[in-house]
């Protein structure tokens, strides 16, 4: 299996060339898809997959950690990182409890904050 950072070096060229904010989203995306595929092998006692799923997404919001920048985005990259630190905590305990409820409490930030994501598209 490869990790979310070879797929992302090895995203398509139209990808590569892709806006800073598509990038964006397809990294939300990627963790939505993940979150839902260990929620999936929680529910089926998949612990391999949970376990994969699981690395994947918090690799995936690494990425989108590492890619704040504090400076130019103030207060907003600030609680950013907050949120992230916290969805990450969360997924942590979802993966050693084996519990879907901090995997839905994940899943429903994340999905927010794309959607928030996606309503500035036309104005980036």
């Amino acid at each position: 299996m490869s990790t979310p950072v070879d797929q992302y070096r090895s995203a398509s060229a139209a990808e590569a060339a892709a806006s800073p904010h598509k990038v964006v989203e397809l990294l939300y995306s990627g963790i939505i898809e993940r979150l839902n595929a260990a929620r999936g092998a929680i529910s089926s006692g998949e612990v391999e997959h949970k376990i994969n799923s699981m690395n994947s997404a918090m690799d995936i919001l690494e990425i989108l950690r590492a890619g704040l920048d504090r400076q130019a985005g103030g207060d907003i990259a600030v609680n950013l990182d907050a949120l992230y630190d916290y969805m990450t905590r969360r997924m942590l305990t979802a993966n050693v409890r084996n519990d879907v409820e901090p995997l839905d409490e994940t899943l429903k930030l994340m999905r927010e904050l794309k959607a928030a994501w996606d309503g500035i598209a036309d104005k980036v």
